[in-house]
């Protein structure tokens, strides 16, 4: 059977698209005559209008771009789905795209996204570099930023705190007397490395001390765990900091091949919590970020945005939760 659309109820109502477009989203300015013809033939033809159809009077197609990570869906699927429940609330469509580092780059995809007629965009990218996000406030088209820290007139921001998550929990350590601390740098998101080290370094300066456990994973080391299996053999740590699951095991397994016991002799701390964190052995104590309200709430500030209001937060900053697990004393 033949897909009824907006052309055909504009046909047989013998009207413009634009008339049946107002009468689907209920302008006063259509007369009442017509409004009949236009729902008769709604009714008579079975006509289920679409986004695109209901938005075209508007100037809107209830559409949102979103941007993800091409190598992050075991993070954003949680992420996704909250903002695809907010969305379904207020009657949105999400418009799915992907990046790839390195060879995509942001600025080229939301301009393709502003092409295709999206009312706005939301990214989750936690590796945007501070010029990218500049960038950013370049568009006129409503944006909302979910884990970069963002402050501009068209864009929103909705994150979580990894600097003071690494501060409160660097000076956990300083107080227990725990100084030999280091983070592992994260090659693949220096913007998340920027943050840790800033939050050990405001610790450390709390307690008249400086921060050096920062480390640098060398070029010609092809993996993390390469040149912790290594490094490990002549430098000893009291807890060791990875951003990503597979960091935290690159280094679980470089203190196994060098003997170290974890936690009695080193504590390995990850900050992104996944699934993974809990199903290695010892279990990978973490941070709790609440991926699922990260995607809800960057939806509804979405909303709020196109709407036009004023009295919300432009900056929302979500609480963490630390998992202590088998990789940490307590």
């Amino acid at each position: 059977m033949k897909r009824v659309t907006i052309y055909d109820v504009a046909k047989e109502a013998g009207v413009s698209l634009a008339t049946v477009s107002r009468v689907i989203n209920g302008s006063t300015v259509v007369k009442e005559p017509t409004r009949q013809r236009v729902q008769s033939a709604i009714e008579k033809l079975g006509y289920k209008p679409n986004a695109i159809a209901q938005g075209l009077a508007l100037q809107k197609t209830t559409t949102i771009g979103l941007v993800v990570p091409e190598a992050s869906f075991t993070y954003t699927g949680q992420i996704i789905n909250g903002l695809i429940d907010v969305a379904k609330i207020y009657n949105y469509n999400i418009m799915l795209h992907t990046i790839t580092a390195g060879i995509t780059d942001i600025n080229d995809i939301i301009e393709d996204i502003i092409k295709s007629r999206v009312d706005g965009v939301i990214i989750y990218n936690d590796k945007l570099e501070m010029s990218e996000v500049e960038e950013l406030k370049k568009y006129s088209i409503p944006i909302v930023v979910i884990e970069n820290h963002v402050n501009a007139e068209n864009v929103c921001c909705v994150y979580v705190d990894i600097e003071k998550a690494i501060y409160e929990l660097t000076m956990k350590y300083l107080e227990e007397g725990k100084d030999k601390i280091a983070i592992v740098e994260d090659r693949k998101n220096r913007y998340s490395t920027e943050q840790m080290v800033k939050g050990a370094e405001t610790a450390f300066k709390k307690h008249g001390k400086k921060f050096k456990g920062l480390l640098r994973i060398p070029v010609a080391n092809r993996s993390s765990y390469e040149f912790l299996a290594d490094w490990l053999r002549n430098n000893k740590y009291d807890v060791m900091i990875g951003n990503r699951d597979s960091q935290a095991m690159a280094i679980l397994n470089a203190a196994k091949e060098n003997n170290i016991s974890v936690p009695d002799e080193m504590e390995i701390v990850c900050v992104i919590d996944t699934k993974y964190n809990s199903m290695v052995r010892p279990q990978i104590s973490s941070f709790s970020i609440p991926s699922y309200d990260l995607g809800a709430v960057s939806m509804r500030v979405m909303t709020k945005m196109l709407q036009e209001q004023n009295d919300f937060d432009r900056e929302i900053e979500l609480s963490y939760l630390f998992t202590p697990r088998q990789t940490t004393k307590n």
